[in-house]
């Protein structure tokens, strides 16, 4: 890797900290658009940033002005092995060969990218994660677990969501049982995929991949109206905020002469998950046919899996990746898979959700829409014509409108700053940002 060192010098000559942060994201676009939200946060003070994602994301390396490495394999392939396939379609032995093999590559590019770093900051997926640690311990900098949603943190609040193939007994209904349960599951899928990968670089074993990989100190990076932490839940959870990116793109004048031609539409999309079922198309159409039937206009969203939808009907207007904080106040609802950022950018536009999630984090935030009642939740993961035209007649109450309106202009946007201003603090002051 390229020395950095001129510029380093650089910036304390220009009396900038000299502090370089690694980010690791290692998942979907749902992962990997917080951490650019706090590199930017980080590099508006001056500090040096560098990104790791799946090659999924190279993409980004200009518009967000951040070294971004490519590291292990494409997100998108496993979104669909993840819809299409569970664990117990494979061996075990197989399963741990496949962890040893996404540690590994996880590890070496990010050794590679850590060259110079004071800190290593990381979410996604548990295999990668523990890949940053171990970067982190080698280079003996701290190493920071950051969560998007209060689900993916041990709590007696609420249960652990389900591994795919892997279901914990329905007559257990203690949460701190449940998430011991859930311990041993992440240990049974990953431990011994992680630990062949440790042994190889010469660390230790580890016996509780979980505590490991979240640390005793994660950090939280989602909205406290929206996704609240509930204290004390045994550990010493960091509640940030959502890490949100600015965009101020202009929306295509194809989109803008749309929206100006007629009422607000409904926006659909799916961003990088695929559906359930696998039926694209179908799935696709029937959304369409859903908003079509509540007399809305269309824009259709479609993701990763090129899901577009046309049938020269001038009511329905197809869209690659635009922006949605300038797209989302301007329609009359939004229906998506249930992200933690699509969540919080249609909750801060004060817009109607309809929520349709395909994994169990996804039905986190549908939850949360309903018990905020700021939307509606699709009921399971199969879409239809018929279910969604029920659930999107709900989501289009007045009621909920209003309720969307109030909760709006009680969302943040500011996370990702004190993200960074935290880090910087606690860095200067020495003070460790997670227990070992």
């Amino acid at each position: 890797m390229t020395s950095d060192r001129p510029e380093r010098e650089a910036m304390e000559s220009k009396g900038c900290p000299d502090l370089r942060v690694l980010l690791v994201a290692y998942g979907s676009e749902a992962d990997v658009e917080p951490m650019l939200a706090l590199g930017a946060a980080l590099r508006g003070g001056g500090a040096q940033v560098v990104v790791c994602a799946p090659p999924d994301f190279t993409e980004l390396r200009e518009a967000i002005h951040t070294p971004l490495v490519a590291s292990g394999q494409s997100s998108g392939a496993m979104a669909t092995a993840a819809v299409t396939r569970t664990t117990e379609d494979r061996p075990t032995r197989d399963l741990s060969v496949g962890v040893a093999r996404m540690v590994a590559a996880v590890y070496d590019s990010v050794a590679t990218a850590a060259d110079g770093c004071d800190v290593v900051v990381t979410t996604g997926l548990i295999p990668a994660a523990a890949a940053a640690r171990a970067v982190a311990e080698n280079l003996g900098v701290p190493y920071v677990f950051v969560a998007s949603s209060p689900a993916h943190l041990p709590s007696p609040h609420h249960p652990p969501l389900a591994w795919p193939g892997r279901t914990l007994p329905p007559e257990v209904t203690d949460n701190r049982v449940l998430w011991d349960l859930n311990g041993e599951q992440v240990n049974a899928l990953f431990g011994e995929g992680i630990n062949t990968q440790r042994a190889a670089i010469g660390l230790p074993p580890v016996d509780d991949v979980g505590d490991h990989v979240l640390t005793a100190r994660p950090w939280l990076a989602a909205d406290a109206a929206l996704s609240p932490w509930l204290q004390p839940a045994g550990l010493d959870v960091v509640q940030t905020g959502a890490w949100i990116r600015p965009d101020n793109r202009p929306l295509p004048a194809g989109l803008e002469a749309f929206l100006k031609a007629g009422a607000p539409p409904v926006y659909v999309g799916f961003g990088s998950m695929p559906v359930h079922d696998g039926d694209v198309h179908g799935t696709a159409w029937a959304a369409v046919q859903a908003i079509r039937a509540q007399g809305r206009r269309v824009v259709f969203g479609h993701g990763w899996l090129d899901q577009a939808v046309t049938d020269g009907q001038l009511d329905c207007f197809a869209v690659g990746n635009v922006n949605p904080q300038a797209l989302f106040p301007r329609v009359a609802a939004v229906m998506h898979h249930g992200d933690a950022g699509t969540t919080t950018t249609a909750a801060l536009a004060g817009v109607p959700q309809l929520v349709v999630p395909q994994t169990p984090d996804q039905a986190y935030w549908a939850s949360r829409v309903v018990d905020l009642g700021i939307g509606a939740a699709h009921d399971g993961p199969r879409l239809t014509y018929a279910s969604l035209s029920v659930a999107l007649r709900a989501a289009l109450n007045p009621g909920i409108q209003a309720r969307a309106d109030a909760l709006s202009v009680t969302i943040r946007t500011d996370g990702a700053a004190v993200a960074g201003k935290l880090l910087r603090h606690m860095l200067g002051r020495g003070k460790p940002l997670a227990a070992a």
